[in-house]
């Protein structure tokens, strides 16, 4: 129930909107002491403030001003005469909501009252979601303990409060896009835009049109002026992914943003100046793309003042089970479930090369969940690409070597579950150094490796 309090000199005038406030189901409270009110928006909090103008010895726009003071967000409605509606409007500057004039009708009132608190709600849920995308993409919610993953997130950490330009390397799926999001959103242009544009999703004449905006009758179909992207992502940063597929004109033109920060509309003689940040990124090389004629030399330096490169997953596969348990989380919040990984799955799951990388580890997950017949995901729950060597023993023979071998691997990684892929905390459960737990995991990999179309077991 939304809170309201009434401030007005004039006890008839509260009487009355007590009265209807308290019948559109509003909590009410009125005061016909100003200084009195402020308290008590200091003291209880109110959602909405209905303050005359007019009043002694504190008037309306002193009340607005405390009120502000106290809590920006509370909405305040002025009421006033004709004579006061100079300072009125001199309050709506200061940040009220809106005023009325008396003597209103009180389904004016009643309106202006309903739309401040669904102003109010808005700005509310805007600010709830924009703390949720600002938290989803923190640093540390990016998922990976592995070396090559640690050094990404230290060089983002670096980057992120610069305006440097960035060019992000990866396969695809390796999650280019969460680390432009990352980086803008650790970064002082976190409250500004991030707009992100697929440039292999378009051709290259409305890749133009897209980017810089167009003109109205600039070309056939342009019924109207639009916006490019660049100029909606000013003061923000715009994420061009896949740069590697942009053809040698749209090159050029984007050279010259780089070189001189600034955009001109298709169809268009205005030069317009913008304040943007560019985070590019490929699953290409560019230096052989280069090399071949095929980018522009001059534009690929632009871009890479400071490259990332994200490494594919089967290059960190301590990351796959951290990767498995938090898609496996997300789909447990999403459907209110308790889905588990059995060990044999995990086993199948950490074997496998993933190349379509983070992104299919995200889509397997989803699927096995779907088509699971119990809250435990077993292998038949997989698709055959990860199942088909399922029968394999991690073991090549039966020697007792290699039993005894087959019975450490299950071990060690049992304890690394247990630890999240924590090799520190591994190593001092194990009784061993930490030196020696990778050379074990790397004499592992090798074993695994020689064996063609492995997938071992635990």
């Amino acid at each position: 129930m939304a809170r309201i309090l009434v401030v007005d000199d004039e006890q008839s005038m509260l009487e009355v909107l007590s009265i209807m406030l308290k019948r559109e189901g509003y909590d009410v409270t009125v005061t016909t002491d100003a200084p009195a009110g402020v308290e008590m928006v200091a003291d209880h909090g109110f959602d909405l403030v209905i303050t005359d103008m007019k009043m002694e010895p504190m008037d309306g726009l002193a009340v607005l001003r405390a009120v502000r003071e106290i809590n920006p967000e509370i909405i305040v409605v002025l009421m006033t005469a004709f004579g006061t509606v100079e300072s009125a409007v001199e309050a709506m500057k200061e940040g009220a909501f809106e005023y009325v004039i008396k003597p209103f009708k009180m389904d004016e009132l009643r309106i202006l009252v309903r739309r401040g608190l669904e102003q109010k709600e808005i700005r509310r849920e805007n600010r709830t979601l924009k703390q949720e995308i600002q938290g989803r993409y923190h640093i540390e919610d990016i998922i990976g303990r592995s070396r090559e993953m640690q050094k990404v997130f230290r060089l983002i950490e670096k980057v992120a409060p610069t305006d440097s330009t960035i060019l992000i390397y990866g396969e695809s799926g390796t999650g280019k896009e969460l680390v432009a999001k990352a980086i803008h959103y650790n970064s002082n242009r976190r409250n500004r835009p991030f707009e992100p544009i697929n440039c292999s999703a378009l051709p290259e004449s409305l890749l133009e049109s897209e980017l810089f905006g167009h003109v109205k009758g600039s070309f056939t179909g342009a019924h109207a002026d639009k916006k490019g992207l660049f100029e909606a992502a000013n003061k923000g940063s715009i994420f061009l992914d896949e740069i590697g597929i942009m053809g040698s004109a749209m090159q050029m033109k984007l050279l010259r943003v780089l070189q001189e920060p600034e955009i001109k509309s298709v169809g268009d003689t205005a030069i317009r100046k913008i304040d943007v940040r560019v985070i590019a990124a490929t699953n290409e090389d560019l230096n052989e793309k280069v090399r071949k004629g095929e980018f522009r030399e001059d534009l690929f330096y632009r871009l890479s003042v400071i490259p990332i490169s994200i490494p594919p997953l089967r290059e960190r596969r301590e990351d796959v089970p951290l990767l498995v348990k938090h898609f496996i989380k997300r789909q447990n919040e999403k459907l209110k479930a308790d889905f588990k990984v059995s060990e044999e799955t995990m086993a199948l799951l950490d074997s496998y090369d993933w190349p379509g990388n983070v992104r299919e580890v995200e889509n397997i997950i989803e699927r096995a969940v779907t088509l699971s017949d119990s809250e435990s995901i077993t292998p038949e729950d997989l698709p055959e690409t990860i199942t088909a060597g399922r029968k394999i023993s991690f073991r090549p023979d039966k020697s007792l070597k290699s039993v005894l071998l087959d019975s450490e691997y299950r071990h060690i990684t049992a304890i690394l579950d247990d630890v999240e892929g924590d090799k520190k905390a591994a190593a001092t459960i194990l009784g061993i150094s930490l030196p020696s737990l990778y050379r074990k995991l790397e004499h592992f990999k090798k074993i695994r490796d020689d064996i063609t179309g492995l997938a071992y077991s635990k």
